[in-house]
């Protein structure tokens, strides 16, 4: 296999997942647009997205005892087949006046359970395909953190366009296109080779339930993951209270110009971009826990910090740009350090319980934020997140189990040569902790 064919799966990999975003990114202003102008109601809106957003995150932390079964490769494939068709779905019904919202709400929410299961394979297939490229986990953890941020960015600036020029029903229906592509892409380009051996249990209501038991021991028992889950849990929750409730509240009280708020979620949105694709450049070469410590401080609290002491926008776009490079650059660290640790055929059920336990404070943040708001005023609720942030991951930077994010060295008897065999277990040496080493010193265990 030649250099640039090794690489292939993981192109092809890092591309589905772009084209996937894309869409959903699109939908995810389509469908509500499609509710709204169709009913009237912004409750019924807000049933549907929590109707597609419900069963996602479920089958985040429910797939991965199915991934492991079916085989991340086929569970991708076959997951986002299905979505295509459900999503599809959407505007067919709709143009034949056959979609009232029992319907809608049921297709989303097949779509959402899904693409939640073909999204936690998605999670497996990435570290397999760099093994079999040979690249850097921080680089192609960073790749897949920049594909995600184009989708985003991209996604949501021509789903304004196309929703004015073709109609929502369009839109939707170019987003079921989009999964039904991502199918496609990793049916012809990833191989078998990237998953890891799929599981040969027979899986029982008991064997599925003993499965994710054994994910979730798996974080409990890593002292390092455990710690990142509650402080991703902790800090998404603050950044969803900003940017769903201070934001707009700021840019009212202060600006009463509502293109601001575009402006400020377009740098932060920037920022996150320009720090992936700088991860994904640089990150094999720097120390991890260095970054990491300098990225988490800055990612936080000096935004809300910015907004209660200034009243005016550059100074928001630049702390805005600013924390979202920092984002940027966490992104490919944790994600790296997550493959490194979890061992293959654990992948799917845990990776899948640490996403889905990165969600499980989102609707908080924004009921917290609001409340404060009500009780203290504007200033010393964002005078609050910055201290709650500052606090959350100090406390967390000084644990001594952050002294694990140091790279894994693989076994001096490990091979990687077996990883390369169609059907094989990609590039998975034995590893262990490299306790008390500094991180440009051990670079080499990356490949």
């Amino acid at each position: 296999m030649t250099k640039n064919l090794s690489r292939r799966p993981l192109t092809g990999q890092l591309v589905a997942h772009l084209v996937s975003v894309l869409g959903t990114s699109m939908s995810a202003l389509a469908i509500p647009w499609l509710v709204l102008t169709s009913t009237g109601s912004a409750t019924r809106t807000g049933l549907i997205a929590f109707a597609e957003l419900a069963p996602y995150v479920a089958m985040q932390a429910l797939g991965g005892p199915l991934v492991d079964r079916i085989g991340a490769r086929r569970a991708y494939v076959l997951g986002n087949a299905a979505a295509a068709v459900a999503v599809c779905a959407i505007p067919g019904l709709y143009v034949i006046g056959l979609l009232p919202s029992g319907a809608l709400a049921a297709l989303v929410a097949v779509a959402g359970a899904l693409r939640g299961v073909a999204d936690c394979a998605g999670q497996v297939l990435v570290p397999g395909a760099a093994g079999l490229g040979a690249v850097p986990l921080e680089r192609a953890a960073g790749l897949n953190g920049s594909a995600n941020q184009t989708g985003l960015f991209v996604g949501a600036a021509a789903a304004g366009v196309m929703v004015s020029a073709l109609g929502a029903p369009a839109v939707v229906l170019v987003d079921g296109i989009t999964f039904a592509l991502a199918a496609a892409l990793v049916a012809l380009l990833v191989p078998t080779a990237a998953q890891p051996q799929r599981s040969q249990r027979r899986l029982s209501t008991r064997q599925y339930a003993a499965d994710l038991a054994e994910g979730a021991r798996f974080i409990r028992t890593d002292r390092l993951l455990l710690v990142l889950v509650a402080m991703i849990a902790v800090t998404n929750l603050l950044d969803q209270g900003i940017n769903a409730v201070l934001v707009p509240v700021w840019i009212r009280e202060h600006l009463h110009q509502p293109r601001a708020l575009g402006l400020i979620a377009g740098a932060l949105g920037a920022g996150a971009l320009i720090g992936a694709l700088t991860a994904a450049w640089l990150g094999p070469k720097l120390p991890r826990r260095v970054v990491f410590t300098i990225g988490t401080l800055v990612a936080g609290a000096p935004l809300s910090l910015v907004l209660a002491l200034t009243g005016t926008l550059p100074p928001a776009l630049t702390a805005a740009f600013v924390a979202g490079l920092a984002v940027g650059g966490l992104n490919p660290i944790l994600h790296a350090v997550l493959y490194e640790r979890v061992p293959p055929q654990l992948r799917a059920r845990t990776l899948g319980a640490i996403k889905a336990s990165a969600w499980i404070g989102t609707p908080i943040g924004p009921l917290l934020a609001g409340g404060l708001i009500e009780a203290t005023g504007l200033r010393t609720t964002l005078l609050t997140f910055a201290a709650i942030f500052l606090v959350a991951t100090t406390a967390v930077l000084t644990l001594p189990a952050m002294r694990d994010m140091n790279r894994l060295r693989p076994q001096p008897d490990a091979t990687r040569a077996a990883g390369n065999e169609a059907g094989s277990e990609p590039a998975s040496p034995t590893l262990r902790t490299v306790a008390g080493t500094e991180h440009g010193e051990t670079r080499a265990a990356d490949g």
